[in-house]
């Protein structure tokens, strides 16, 4: 089922595509060969036709394969022609009828089609003749029609159709003149049709060519064929005056079935002349500007020639050819006497614009005064081609005979190296339509006198004194080198003479010297693209190194001041306080510097920073007491200095903070490691408990107490035995505990204490009563 719906469409397609009011066109087979030749196909005086014959079917009775053929005013392409088929010609008529065939296997076909298109042909049809033109160009139109335009036929059988020439008697092959345009493809349904889809199990293929397919016929079309390309033209050259033989055949592709025709147009075959293809700017083929452009017929001068130009006759003008010197429209009106018929032709011929090209001069330095130097011709382009935006690269030859003749040109045009002073070369410039023009360009040397240059002298500036240092080199050396020359010139540096001839590897303006201490570059004295002088710089670098000029550090103690020196015997000094001597005094912190010159005027810098200091003022301490070996002090204090601490004013550490400190009593003090002095002492207690207390009344340890605790007089302390039993409670000025409780001794062990301060902090713990 799905076979048949692909076969369906695929015949509603075709009937679709071509006119529904084509009107079916009418054929004659009774035509002789001569007929078909002279009255219908050439139909001009202006050939010489001979021995035409016609073959074809000789199998169907009273049928020609071949006959004359009129559209009736319908809608094909051709009003009348010459037609030659595979089947009997009067089948040709329309409307298109599916499937029908004809032929006969006997009739056979013809091997020089078959060596044109490559296969074995059948049925063919065959009209030639002998030609002898007057003219040096044929041509003729043609459309090729085919039943093979079916179902997947064009993708594997194609009859086929072949205009064959050459000259007559020669042994050469024959030249095939129905091929598809600007190849040697033989036009058939083969090579010529749309996208054809799968039928059944047959697959398609892509179009090929398709651009020259004419369409599919339908029910109504004015011929019986399935499909036909559109109209081509066949042509060639010829030589006027010489007869060839031309044979125009058609035939079946191995089998009788599916037959095809070629319908050709009535007087379309004719001797024609060629004056060529028109020269126009719009297709990239002018002529080029001051040339002289010969229009040629290549003919016999024995013909009458007519020349005209925008319609204008030009008279005196009779020659075969014409020399054209402006942009035109072209005629020529040939008179083929004795043969009486005439033929014309036109040539549109356009004129590209002139080349406007500069002669210039390049001038260039001459390290050695030889008059041998290296050019970079290239810096003249632009000169050379007057700003031209059509016109291509520059080409260059030592003479004009080489520049036109393009040999010889000049290859290294960066790098140049002229062969004698003042020599000329050649420049050569085209447009885009490949007209060219000439230019001269002078190779001049420049000599040009430059005052002796003082040397450039700047100090190492930077922290290491190698004698390596920056240049700025526009402003530091520009001036001198200009000084005294005409305006206008620019100057560049480089390192040596071969680059600053060459123009190559030029220096940046901030240039960093790589030869210490004095080195010389090379400024090039610029005119444009000229080079005016090369002249010697010399670059001179002092260095400046003091000795002891490495940053020193000072303190400097409250309410007194220091003195900040440097050597003498520097030409100058300044500080950045303004004082110029090489002492200053100096009363607050803070940093300060001294810039000294040397008798060449460099500068050498030292720098001071002066740090404040004094004596510290204590402000406190916070005391971490009843712990123990965990007991601590830290001294709290003002002041800008370097300070260390003590708890006993000989031993001082560089902490605040002491550890491990025993109870008692202490003078604290904070000491400037700078020498600026000590503070004032300051008073603390570090307070801790008894451990354990001997109630023996041998007058040592008798009593249980806190020392220094009258030093916190609203303390109280309650004592109790392990049980909680309350035994005693003491206030800060209590002499102490001793051990009884209601007059009774109690017997050693351990009891517990609770402390509680004024701020509601309490310290517990417990001690020993030993007996």
């Amino acid at each position: 089922m799905k076979y048949i719906k692909t076969i369906l469409f695929y015949i509603f397609i075709c009937s679709t595509l071509f006119s529904a009011t084509a009107q079916s066109i009418s054929v004659n087979d009774s035509y002789s060969a001569q007929q078909l030749v002279e009255n219908i196909l050439v139909n001009s005086s202006c050939a010489t036709i001979s021995n035409p014959i016609a073959t074809g079917d000789t199998f169907t009775a009273g049928k020609n394969s071949y006959g004359y053929f009129n559209n009736q005013g319908g809608s094909f392409p051709f009003t009348e022609g010459v037609l030659l088929s595979t089947w009997s010609s009067q089948n040709s008529t329309g409307p298109f009828i599916r499937n029908q065939g004809g032929g006969d296997t006997s009739w056979i076909g013809d091997a020089d089609l078959d060596k044109e298109l490559g296969f074995k042909t059948i049925n063919a049809t065959i009209l030639e003749f002998d030609f002898t033109p007057l003219t040096n160009f044929i041509s003729f139109d043609y459309l090729f029609a085919s039943n093979e335009y079916q179902d997947d036929f064009p993708c594997r059988f194609s009859d086929g159709f072949a205009f064959l020439i050459k000259v007559k008697g020669s042994p050469a092959n024959y030249q095939n003149l129905a091929v598809i345009p600007g190849s040697t493809t033989p036009v058939s349904s083969l090579n010529i049709h749309p996208f054809i889809p799968s039928f059944g199990v047959f697959g398609g293929c892509p179009a090929k060519n398709e651009n020259y397919f004419g369409g599919y016929s339908s029910a109504t079309s004015p011929t019986n064929y399935s499909a036909q390309t559109v109209v081509m033209n066949a042509q060639t050259n010829v030589i006027a005056g010489t007869t060839y033989h031309i044979k125009l055949v058609i035939a079946d592709d191995t089998f009788q079935y599916y037959d095809s025709a070629v319908f050709l147009k009535a007087g379309s075959f004719s001797p024609k002349i060629d004056l060529g293809l028109d020269r126009l700017l719009t297709t990239n083929n002018p002529i080029c500007f001051g040339e002289n452009y010969i229009i040629d017929t290549k003919l016999s001068a024995s013909y009458s020639y007519k020349w005209f130009k925008d319609s204008n006759e030009i008279l005196g003008e009779t020659s075969p050819s014409l020399i054209v010197t402006d942009t035109g429209n072209y005629k020529v009106e040939i008179t083929f006497t004795p043969a009486a018929c005439m033929t014309t032709d036109e040539i549109k011929v356009e004129y590209a614009p002139k080349i406007v090209l500069n002669d210039t001069t390049l001038s260039q330095c001459d390290d050695n005064n030889d008059g041998i130097t290296v050019y970079d011709l290239t810096r003249v382009d632009t000169l050379v081609k007057n700003n031209a935006s059509d016109v291509s690269n520059i080409v260059y030859y030592e003479s004009l005979a080489d520049a036109q003749a393009q040999r010889n040109s000049i290859v290294n045009t960066t790098n140049y190296q002229n062969t004698t002073t003042n020599q000329i070369i050649f420049a050569r410039a085209t447009n885009s339509y490949g007209c060219a023009n000439y230019a001269k360009v002078s190779l001049q040397i420049s000599n040009n006198r430059i005052s002796p240059q003082n040397p450039i002298k700047t100090c190492d500036a930077d922290t290491v004194q190698d004698g390596l240092y920056q240049f700025d080199l526009n402003t530091q050396v520009t001036p001198q080198v200009l000084n005294g020359l005409p305006t206008g010139l620019v100057v560049e540096y480089y390192l040596n003479t071969t680059d600053a001839i060459a123009q190559k590897n030029p220096l940046p303006n901030v240039f960093n010297n790589t030869v210490a201490n004095q080195q010389i570059i090379y400024a090039r004295i610029v005119n444009g693209s000229d080079c005016y002088a090369i002249t010697p710089e010399t670059l001179v670098i002092s260095t400046f190194n003091p000795v002891n000029f490495q940053e020193e550090k000072f303190v400097l103690c409250n309410g007194s001041s220091i003195n900040l020196a440097i050597n003498t015997g520097f030409s100058s000094y300044l500080w950045n306080t303004g004082e110029t001597t090489s002492t200053v005094n100096v009363t607050t912190p803070g940093n300060y510097s001294v810039k000294v010159t040397n008798p060449t005027g460099c500068i050498a810098t030292k720098n001071f920073d002066v740090t404040a200091s004094g004596i510290a003022t204590i402000t406190g301490a916070k005391i971490n007491d009843f712990d123990g070996n965990g007991n601590s002090v830290l001294i709290e204090y003002t002041g800008a200095g370097d300070y260390e601490f003590s708890l006993d004013g000989s031993f001082f550490q560089d902490e605040p903070l002491f550890n491990a400190v025993a109870s008692g009593d202490y003078l604290i003090y904070v000491r400037d490691k700078n020498g600026c002095g000590l503070s004032n002492p300051f008073k603390i207690y570090v307070l801790d408990y008894p451990h354990y207390f001997t109630p023996n009344g041998d007058g040592y340890n008798d009593f249980w107490k806190i020392k220094n605790l009258d030093l916190l007089p609203k303390s109280t302390i309650i004592i109790f035995d392990r049980y909680g039993k309350l035994l005693k409670q003491l206030s800060s000025t209590s002499f102490g505990w001793n051990g009884n409780f209601n007059g009774y001794t109690l017997p050693a062990d351990d009891y517990w204490f609770n402390l509680t301060f004024e701020d509601g902090r309490i310290i517990k713990g417990h001690f020993s009563l030993k007996r």
